[in-house]
């Protein structure tokens, strides 16, 4: 792991962030006092999205039952 001085750092950011980017890890020093580390952050993986149309939930299916006719007393109870 190379150290390098907060000048550096501020100096060269981006060409410093280039490389751990792919990897590389850096030491700051201010003087000849590590300080801080510049390290790579885990990229996570986001999940497919869905094509339109799609749901991310599983098939569900709607009972027969539920398209059956309410009884005389479900009926009365809606007061029908």
């Amino acid at each position: 792991m190379d150290t390098i001085t907060t000048h550096e750092a501020k100096t060269h950011l981006s060409r410093y962030l280039a490389d751990v980017e792919q990897g590389a890890r850096f030491i700051i020093a201010r003087g000849n006092k590590k300080v801080a580390m510049l390290v790579p952050i885990p990229q996570e993986e986001n999940p497919p999205r869905p094509k339109v149309g799609e749901t991310l939930d599983p098939d569900w299916k709607i009972p027969d039952s539920a398209f059956a006719p309410l009884s005389k007393t479900e009926l009365e109870g809606w007061g029908l």
